[in-house]
């Protein structure tokens, strides 16, 4: 499936607000989807890649030879979940970001959705 494809199947994950796939390596995004006027994605996209290049840096010091799946941040009322995109088809420096409404996710089925999503991503 496309970008647009992808973006649009994330947001139809239940309690999705906003969607988007972001270049670590620039801190762009390749596209969005959702957010709105209290949730800017290319901002928020560009400040996750802070937090996905600090937790691959600490990896790197404490020699740990391992890839992240994906990382939770938990807020009062949601879930921010940054899924980094692995595999031959893929460059090393993407991920799918998605925020959650918590009172209305089911955080394991995202997680699940979005692996899904990932394997029939094409970019």
């Amino acid at each position: 499936m496309n970008i647009d494809t992808a973006l649009k199947e994330a947001m139809s994950i239940a309690g999705a607000v906003g969607v988007a796939l972001v270049d670590y390596d620039s801190g762009m995004s390749l596209g969005t989807s959702g957010g709105g006027d209290w949730l800017d994605l290319d901002l928020a996209a560009a400040g996750n890649t802070e937090v996905v290049r600090s937790k691959l840096r600490v990896m790197s010091t404490l020699g740990l030879n391992d890839n992240i799946e994906d990382i939770l941040i938990t807020l009062h009322r949601q879930y921010h979940l940054i899924r980094l995109l692995s595999g031959v088809k893929f460059r090393s420096s993407l991920f799918l970001y998605l925020v959650l409404e918590r009172d209305h996710a089911n955080l394991a089925l995202a997680r699940h959705q979005l692996k899904r999503i990932e394997v029939d991503l094409q970019v």
